[in-house]
């Protein structure tokens, strides 16, 4: 069994070779997933990223701010069903519009240069992820979970 600074090194590794996430949000019951360039805190404790305010995820973490965030090594070949990695993240989102706003787009465009006019437009949010808990599935069925203590 995998010790926990062991898991919080395979994340960080799988959060700085990946580039897309899927958040899900939900409203009503009904959930919603949505594909989102992403960036993360070395301590694991949040995730960010930046959506235009007119979408149905950002009026769905509006309302409800519960988030799952899933981020996956799989590169759609017969080898992932025995290498690939899924971390589901759990925890709550809302946007960033206080003193921090600054750094965390530095942050988030330090990792996606290429997104800085849609990043820094005013139809747009920056998003936090405030992370509780990881699962991690390794070879479809190792399932491992990692807390993040406050």
């Amino acid at each position: 069994m995998e010790t926990s600074a062991e898991i919080q090194k395979r994340l960080r590794n799988l959060f700085e070779s990946q580039k897309l996430a899927v958040v899900a949000t939900q409203t009503g019951g009904q959930p919603y997933a949505s594909l989102v360039a992403f960036a993360a805190t070395d301590d694991l404790r949040h995730i960010f990223f930046v959506t235009a305010k007119t979408t149905r995820k950002f009026s769905n973490l509006t309302s409800d701010s519960r988030v799952a965030v899933m981020v996956n090594s799989s590169i759609n070949e017969e080898s992932d069903f025995h290498d690939a990695i899924a971390i589901t993240v759990t925890g709550n989102a809302g946007e960033i519009k206080d003193a921090d706003r600054k750094a965390v787009l530095d942050l988030y465009l330090s990792k996606h240069p290429y997104l800085e006019d849609f990043a820094r437009s005013p139809s747009c949010a920056l998003i936090r992820v405030t992370a509780r808990s990881y699962y991690m599935v390794r070879n479809f069925q190792n399932v491992m979970e990692f807390h993040i203590d406050r």
